[in-house]
């Protein structure tokens, strides 16, 4: 049972995660603080994203899946919990390039509108 809520655990922290790389740079609006832990997480995802790699999570959650005694499964995080909702096919290299972008230029748009509406004060 600990294994079980242990990977369940890591995939919600996971998650979390991968929703504060997407969308933090909004919090940076209202709290500025928000900025020295968003862009080394933002960094830290899209390196793992231009590179291919799988975030260290994936194998812990797998590790406390099969410690529990279910079955683990193949490739990362975003390909089996993510891309299965937004696409139909495997995730492919192309697809996971395209992910890493899409960090970028939404936390790109969010910190140049941060930096305007500094301006505008």
């Amino acid at each position: 049972m600990a294994y079980w809520f242990a990977a369940h655990l890591v995939l919600i922290l996971h998650l979390g995660f991968v929703c504060f790389v997407v969308l933090g740079g909004f919090l940076a609006w209202r709290w500025r603080w928000i900025v020295f832990l968003h862009i080394p997480a933002v960094l830290w995802s899209a390196l793992i994203e231009f590179r291919g790699w799988i975030c260290p999570l994936t194998p812990l959650e797998q590790r406390f899946r099969q410690a529990a005694g279910e079955a683990g499964y193949a490739g990362g995080f975003v390909e089996h919990y993510i891309l299965p909702v937004l696409y139909p096919s495997a995730l492919t290299r192309d697809i996971q390039l395209l992910l890493g972008i899409c960090v970028v230029v939404i936390n790109l748009a969010a910190y140049g509108w941060l930096i305007v509406r500094r301006g505008m004060r």
